[in-house]
């Protein structure tokens, strides 16, 4: 072998080496990407956190955290963002029990370096980098009347039991069920209250046995959120209620499946928790690693969920929601 072939071939070996050393050090290098749910042993979460695992998993270099305090509250919430803080995670995936308490310490987070996103109940825009709703706003507040509609054929009174008065989701979806109950093909349906159970499931069944003792002609409760519909459901069973006032709204059909054959529930809605927690982990790992930095119309990659596109207020929709019935929710209720 001459000399300059010697020299050539030395320098693309070097070249190789300093290619299998950076790879190796971006492989070896592991982010600490924490899952703040709005409180623990809700199934709701719990099935978020499957599919937040899936992503940690299918990353490959990503140490999940799961964690939320035991009661949906913001003070909570913040006690454990001071915990994920001391720990320097790399990101913050949170769904708030308020959208305005949590900016101070998620502006704290920031400032140590720490990327924090919310998913399913947002943070303040001012607090967070983006949000990834579960679905779309207009479509959720729509689908809830259209379910409630059917099943009481488009005459009634109903009340709305809700989660947290401060819930930025629960809030949001309220309002585009008052705007759809302006059309007039639901002019026969009344809204008579909306009451908040804390999503706690003593209290929502106290609030579901109090639209009832209110308004005892009340035909329908709407329940979007897991706890609350459960909760009233249960009420409507416990009170042989059955046929005469019906439930609906947002549940899991893992926990809905005895209410819809008793008949105490016609159809509710949901997406999937497991798809919205792999999506929520997978968009705070493009932050952390610096691949997503959150500017309108920014497209973020979700993984095997696609790509979604950041609007003017930093949010954007996962996917729609899934209507479940005695027809299918066994099927579901295998899987969350």
């Amino acid at each position: 072998m001459n000399r300059r072939a010697w020299i050539l071939g030395l320098a693309a070996f070097g070249t190789i080496a300093i290619g299998v050393a950076s790879l190796t050090d971006a492989q070896a290098r592991r982010y600490k990407i924490a899952m703040l749910v709005k409180s623990l042993g809700n199934g709701f979460f719990e099935a978020a956190r499957t599919g937040g695992e899936e992503a940690a998993k299918q990353l490959g270099n990503v140490d999940l955290i799961y964690t939320g305090p035991t009661a949906a509250t913001a003070e909570g919430q913040i006690e454990q963002m001071n915990s994920l803080i001391a720990q320097r995670v790399n990101a913050i995936a949170v769904s708030a029990n308020d959208p305005n308490a949590l900016v101070a310490i998620s502006k704290r987070a920031a400032s140590r370096g720490i990327k924090v996103i919310s998913w399913d109940s947002g943070i303040a825009k001012e607090g967070r980098l983006m949000h990834l709703n579960p679905s779309n706003t207009a479509l959720i507040g729509r689908k809830q009347i259209e379910m409630m509609s059917a099943t009481l054929g488009g005459k009634g009174k109903i009340a709305i039991l809700s989660a947290t008065a401060q819930a930025t989701n629960q809030n949001a979806w309220i309002v585009a069920m008052k705007e759809t109950l302006k059309d007039p093909k639901y002019a026969g349906l009344e809204l008579v209250d909306t009451v908040y159970g804390d999503d706690q499931s003593d209290k929502s069944y106290r609030e579901a046995q109090g639209l009832l003792t209110k308004y005892p002609d009340l035909k329908g409760i709407i329940a979007p959120t897991t706890v609350g519909i459960a909760a009233a459901a249960k009420y409507v069973i416990d009170q042989k209620l059955v046929g005469k006032v019906f439930v609906s709204g947002l549940g899991l059909p893992s926990e809905m499946a005895g209410y819809v054959k008793a008949g105490a529930v016609d159809t509710f809605a949901l997406w999937n928790p497991i798809d919205l927690g792999y999506s929520a982990v997978f968009a705070a790992y493009q932050f952390a690693t610096n691949k997503a930095r959150g500017r309108a119309g920014e497209k973020v990659s979700i993984g095997r969920m696609g790509t979604i596109t950041l609007d003017a207020n930093l949010e954007a929709p996962m996917g729609e929601p899934f209507t479940f019935n005695k027809d299918n929710v066994d099927k579901f209720a295998k899987a969350f």
